[in-house]
Order: structure tokens, then sequence, then C-alpha cells
């Protein structure tokens, strides 16, 4: 054998070597320490329709699929002429209503005044009939005059507090017109993101019907699902790291929040210890408010990667985990 072909045949072996060596060391390197379990999963979200009321017409739309919307944020407005029609004949009758309270108001006032006069007419007349210088009948008429004008004050203030309720009745209904106004401007409840656009600018739609679905980004949470024997160690509040597959550099902090109490795969007949471990129970993993909001751009729905927890206490996350987002 020549010397070439030896030191060929070195040259391959060396390089089989390495390469198994460097795979070995790839599957140690990605090995997880004792107390660590993972799973498979994908970004996901609560979704939050955007809903109308009434029955009312499209006006204008303001934001498109996948645009970032913010709590408060406008993003639907119907149309409200005929709520606005509504409004203005409500705050007339407002105004009407307390035009009547202002007359009903000046006419106590007059009958107070009227009563005070027939009062002191009442006392002169007593007092010239004590003297036997005026008539018992004058002294009745002045008596009967000042019955007749009590009894005018008494129906002036029934009428003035039954004004006063229809005033109450017309203001709550200038108050349900405008809620109505109000609620016809669809505003994002939540810090999110669009899925769908279910309407155009024209189109009607009705009580309850959806305009948009948003990816509440506020509950964002992936869930894996690990053995039974992992399962039954995690606690709530466990720590949790995401990978996801786009940014595999870039691990994000999470928590457990949910522990399914039920299996999700289970066996047609569970009778051995090996069967029993096939049991897998979903468990969900919370990502933080404050990370979604600071790294929204980052952390999008849908992306797939591996979630990871520790199922002990005591357990150390591996370098490549330390500085998560």
């Amino acid at each position: 054998m020549s010397k070439k072909t030896i030191a060929w045949i070195l040259a391959a072996v060396v390089l089989g070597v390495s390469y198994f060596g460097y795979q070995y060391w790839q599957q140690l390197q990605s090995a997880l320490p004792q107390g660590i379990a993972s799973g498979n999963g994908r970004i996901e979200a609560k979704l939050v329709d955007v809903v109308a009321k009434e029955p009312l017409r499209v006006q204008e739309l303001r934001v498109d699929e996948g645009d970032l919307v913010k709590p408060g944020e406008v993003l639907v407005l119907l149309d409200t002429a005929t709520l606005q029609a509504e409004l203005e004949e409500a705050k007339l009758n407002v105004a009407a209503t307390q035009e009547k309270v202002a007359v009903a108001q000046a006419a106590i006032v007059k009958t107070e005044s009227e009563i005070r006069l027939a009062k002191i007419e009442v006392r002169r007349s007593s007092a010239l009939v004590a003297e036997r210088a005026g008539s018992q009948r004058e002294l009745d008429v002045r008596n009967a005059a000042l019955q007749t004008t009590s009894a005018g004050l008494q129906e002036n203030q029934a009428m003035l507090r039954t004004l006063g309720q229809e005033v109450r009745v017309a203001e709550a209904k200038v108050a349900t017109v405008q809620t109505r106004i109000d609620d016809a401007t669809l505003k994002s409840p939540i810090l999110g993101r669009v899925l769908y656009r279910l309407v155009e600018v024209g189109e009607v739609l009705g009580p309850g019907g959806k305009a948009l679905t948003l990816v509440n980004l506020n509950d964002v949470y992936m869930e894996i699902f690990l053995p039974a024997e992992q399962a039954a160690r995690l606690k709530i509040g466990a720590e949790a790291r995401i990978l996801l597959d786009v940014r595999p550099d870039r691990p994000i902090k999470g928590y457990v929040s949910f522990v399914s109490p039920e299996a999700e795969f289970t066996p047609k007949q569970v009778e051995t210890r090996s069967e029993r471990e096939k049991l897998m129970f979903r468990v969900k993993l919370r990502v933080p408010e404050k990370t979604v909001e600071t790294y929204i751009d980052i952390i999008k729905t849908g992306v797939r990667g591996v979630g990871y927890v520790k199922a002990d206490d005591a357990a150390s996350w591996p370098a490549s985990m330390q500085n998560a987002l």
C-alpha cells in the first residue's frame, strides 16, 4: 500500500472521528439538565371579536389585517345619522319639559303670593267681625278663597313633581341615545393584532355582528404535552422558557399557568406501568404581559417552537437559556 493511499485513509478516519465527535458534542450541548422537561408547541393567544350592538351601516374602517392596535383605539365607525336625529329629538323634549317646569314653578310662586294675600284678608275680616264692623258672609268668602288658593298650590306642586319626573325620563332618553351613538364607535378593548377583517365599508352589521377579530396579546401562551410523571411534578407558577424556531438564540421567559387534570392521549386499555407512562397531559406556558409588550415584533402567534419547564425547583437552566427575554 502506497504512502499516498495510507494518507488518504488516515484523513478519512480523522474526518469521520471529527464528524461523529462533533455530533456527540452537539447532543451533549442540547441535552436537558435533570429536572427540566420540554415539549413542542406553538405561540397562541385568545381571540376577541369586535361586534356591533345594533344594526348600523359601516361608515369607516381604520385598520386592516395584521395591524397592531392599542386599548381604546378607534377601529370602526358606524353610520349614526338616524341616532343623531333621535338624539336631537330627545334633547328638544328635555328643553320643552324644562320649559313646563319653569311655568309650573312660576305658577307656584304666584299662588304662594295669592295665599299670603288671602291670609291677610282673612285676618282683617276676622278682626272686623270680632269688632262687629264686618259681615260674617265676607269672612266666609275670604276663607273659601284661601282654601281654594291653597288647593291650587298643592295642585301646582304635584304638577311640578310630575314634570320633574318627566325631565328625568327625557334626560335618561338623551343619555341612552348618546350611549348608542358612543357604542357605534367600535374601539379596541385590548392590546392586540387584527387577525380577520370581516366587513367592508357600506355593509350593514346586524345586532352582535362581527366587524373584526383580534388576537389578544395580553394573553399569549404556548401549550405543550408532557408525560404523566413529569406533569405530576409541575407547579403552577413554575419557571418556563420558550424557544421559537425563528429565533432559537432568543429564549423567552414564561411560567406554568395551567396543568390539565385529565390526560389528553389515553390508550384504549391502561393496565401496565408502561402504558400509564404513555399518558400525556396538556401544560400551558404563559408569557408575561410586559414581555409581550416589550418584544411585540418577535412574539407572534402561530410561530412554532419548544417549551421548557422546571419540573424540579432546584434544577438550573442551561447556559443557553440563562439570558431570556
